[in-house]
Formats: structure tokens, sequence, C-alpha cells
């Protein structure tokens, strides 16, 4: 059963068996064990505003569903609305890694190639609510309410805190299992002064609504500060947690500013028959070079310029791109006509452009001591994450162009196999099941299954020649030093 999470800017507690919740730890109005596994979050940023879209695919009794958000002031209840679930799936279908497929042409007959691509396969309450601002045991527990809203299916509650045992304390008092090592991790928001973003769901405003899932919530906020709080995650986290982030700035792509953010190698040919689980190959790919880079890199899969004007919007496609209707649902709020901007009291003119960054996090508590803190870049550069299939060509091959396009086709798919070592970091052997591919039945002698035997058996030789070569050396370094030893008597 996968949980999966969602976070921005924001400590978040998660109630589910079975969900995709943010980055940061789960309560739990039951006995048990809820952990934090992927997240998932819609990233938007021009000057000092954010706008933070949060998915979740919770199942389960809704009454045992909440969260709470640190947030840098009190949100208004217009500075928060719930979007359609849809939106994260258009946006992940668009911008993951993709396989691009290209046929050979036989040299022995006329015929056109044809090219094709795909994309990654998938791996990825009761009501508490007070209605007045007031503080509820302010003298033992120093929080206070400062707003109540429903919006959509959720209730919400903005509280203030002065203390992390204080915020501890309330929600252990209103029957929440808070994960050991919370109050720690609250501590540092607490002294930034951060309210806090309390959400449940409004069980009658939800029948009303009609929809049985629960839908994604969107909120945004100014603040000078670019971050996620990955920190939070880490409370009752179960091994290393993945994190996606959509972005969507002016200008050009985002980037850490206290980790590296590296590209995955791109436009790499690799054998035939890793189109049969493209999915393994990527998740394979992505753990060899996140070890490589000491597991405290961020990693690009996409960065393109998605503007309403820009009509080439990836190479190749794998699904429609995000259209105006899916940007502005996502929080771009520039595009569009002139409106009135309710941040800096004036009217903004005009304005379409959009860059998309998709990138992708692995952390845990060792790698990664600090929360994320972005920036925006002026690097407009095209970018996704492609790798690069070639059936091998059809039908008789006796001829003499056919006999050196074999030769070719042999040389070509060693390398191709050597490829798949050096992104995945398994040996050849590691992909024998999927060896037997059906297109190679009429070129047996260059088929992946033949050039496997191959480097097996050229492998021990290899060997042995690296083997005698240290002998050799390290005798030379026995004679050369019975030699010194002998002039110094």
């Amino acid at each position: 059963m996968k949980k999966k999470t969602i976070a921005a800017f924001l400590l978040l507690v998660f109630i589910s068996s079975d969900v995709w919740a943010f980055c940061g730890f789960y309560v739990s109005k039951a006995d048990g064990t809820l952990t934090n596994k992927t997240s998932q979050v819609i990233l938007v940023r021009d000057g000092d505003r954010t706008v933070i879209t949060m998915s979740n695919d919770f199942k389960g009794d809704v009454t045992d569903f909440a969260m709470v958000v640190p947030v840098p002031t009190v949100l208004k209840k217009s500075d928060i609305k719930v979007v359609e679930a849809d939106l994260f799936q258009r946006l992940n279908d668009y911008s993951k890694p993709r396989l691009v497929k290209y046929y050979d042409r036989n040299p022995c007959q006329q015929y056109y190639a044809k090219d094709q691509s795909v994309s990654m396969s998938e791996v990825v309450v009761t009501a508490m609510a007070p209605r007045s601002k007031k503080s509820i045991k302010e003298d033992e527990y120093k929080v206070t309410v400062e707003a109540t809203y429903t919006v959509g299916e959720y209730d919400i509650v903005i509280l203030s805190a002065e203390e992390s045992g204080g915020l501890y304390k309330w929600l252990t008092a209103n029957k929440y299992k808070i994960p050991k090592g919370a109050e720690e991790v609250l501590e540092p928001y607490i002294k930034s002064n951060m309210k806090f973003f309390v959400v449940k769901v409004n069980i009658e405003e939800q029948e009303n609504l009609g929809f049985e899932q629960l839908r994604p919530i969107q909120i945004k906020f100014n603040s000078p500060k670019f971050m996620l709080p990955i920190r939070l995650g880490m409370a009752n986290a179960d091994g290393d947690q993945d994190m996606i982030v959509y972005a969507f700035t002016r200008n050009g792509r985002i980037e850490s500013t206290n980790y590296r953010t590296v590209q995955m190698p791109t436009a790499k040919n690799i054998p035939l028959f890793v189109n049969t689980n493209f999915g393994s190959f990527y998740a394979n790919a992505f753990q060899h070079q996140w070890m490589q880079q000491n597991q405290n890199s961020l990693f690009l899969e996409y960065a393109w310029d998605v503007s309403p004007s820009n009509y080439v919007k990836c190479d190749p496609c794998v699904s429609d791109p995000p259209n105006f209707e899916d940007l502005k649902n996502a929080g771009v709020w520039w595009l569009g006509k002139d409106a009135y901007n309710d941040y800096v009291n004036q009217y903004e003119p005009q304005k379409q452009n959009v860059f998309f960054t998709r990138l992708h996090v692995r952390y845990n508590r060792k790698a990664f001591a600090q929360d994320l803190v972005f920036q925006e870049t002026p690097n407009k550069e095209n970018y996704q994450a492609r790798y690069i299939i070639t059936h091998p060509a059809t039908g008789d091959l006796n001829c003499e162009a056919g006999k050196k396009y074999l030769k070719e086709l042999k040389e070509r798919r060693k390398k191709e196999m050597d490829m798949l070592s050096s992104l995945t970091g398994k040996g050849y052997d590691d992909w024998d099941v999927v060896m037997n591919i059906e297109e190679d039945e009429t070129i047996a002698d260059v088929s992946y299954a033949t050039l496997n035997k191959e480097i097996k058996t050229e492998a021990p030789k290899k060997k042995v020649g690296k083997d005698i070569f240290m002998a050799s050396m390290a005798l030379l370094s026995m004679i050369t030093m019975v030699g010194v030893s002998r002039r110094r008597k």
C-alpha cells in the first residue's frame, strides 16, 4: 500500500492509512504508526508572492484526516481555495522522464523510419474548530485561535503559538497522537513567529458537494522566504523521502541555494529491452545518480518555457502540455487580462511568460540537515530527462549494406549495454530476464542475449589480465624494496 505525501513552506499533520500527504509529520486520533514516503507540490513564485498547492489521495474514513501547516501570516479566507485533483496527474504525465523510440531503416530496402515516444511508467476528525478568536486554555498552552473558515469540504483554523511545547500539548489535549520528536521540529517555526494552518474535513459540506475523495488545497501568501520545510517530514519518516516539485515562475528555472541542483543524465541510448519496464529502469537510474551525488542533491527532470505564446513545449511530447486553464488553476496569477493585485494595491498589466521546472529530491535526516531554500534564475534553457531505444531493421539483410549494418548494430548494442550499466550501476546479469526480444529472433548473432554471453566470456579474461598486471606490480615493488635493503647493508 503506497503512502504518498506533499509539501511546501509548511508543516503538516496528516491522518490516513493510504494517502498522498504533505511534507510534515502525521498525527492520528487512534493508535498506530503512520509514515511519510512521497510528496508532490505545485509551487508558483514571483517576487515575494507564493502560491502553494498541496495534493492528497486520501482513502479511508475522512474523520481520520487532519493536517497542520505553518504559514508566515494569518491567511484570509480569499487566500485559500480547493482545486481539482487531476491537475497533478496532468502535470506529472506531461513532465515526467520519457522514453523515445526510433526504428532503423533496412539498408537493403527503401522505406522511411518512424519515431515515437512514451512516458515513464508509474514506479511515485471530528469537529474541533472554535469559532472565536480566543485562547484555548491560553495560560496552559499559549495557543490562540486567530481565524476560522470553511472552504469547500474543509474546516480551517489559523493558530498562533508562543512555544512548541504549548502547541504540542494543545494537539495532544485534542486527542492527536503526536510522533516522537515533533516538539523539537516545531521549535524553529515557533521562534520564527509562524502561524499554523489547521485543516480537517467538514463531513456535511463534503456530502453536499458530492466529492468522494478530498481535493487539493491551495494557499497564497507574501513572504521574502522561498523554501520548503522538508525537516518536518522526518519526524515520523520511514526511511528516505521523495518529493516532486512542479514549479512555475515568470523568468526561468528554479534551483536550490543551499544544496546542489543537478540534471539527470539525458539523451542516452539504452538497450531495447528497457522498453518492457522503463519505470524500473528509471527508478534504478535515479537511485544510482542520487548515491553518486552523496545523497544530498536535487535533480532536474524537466525545464521548459510553457508560455501560451510558445508553441513548442517539449521534444518529444508524451502528453498535452499545461494549457491556460491548467496554469491558472495551478496559481499562475499573472496570466490573462489586466488584473487588480491585492498585495500591491494596483492593477498589473497582462503578462504571459511562464517557465516550468520539475525537480525531484530524495532526502533523509543525515544528508539534509536544512530545509530547502530556492531561488528563481534567469536560465531558460530547455531540458527534459529522455532516454532512447532503437528497434533493429527488419527483413532480409543479406546485401553488403545489410552485413555492414549488422556489424555496426553489434557494436552499438554493446555500447547501449555499457550505458545501461553506467546509468543504473547494475551489471548485465541483472537484466537477463528481459533479454529475449521477439525482434531479435531474425538477428540472433547480434541479439542482446548473445552479446551478454560474449561479454560474460570476455570478462574473466580481462580480470585475469588485470590480476597479472597487479601481481607484476607487486612483485616489482618487492624486488625494488629488496634492492634498496641490500644497498643499505
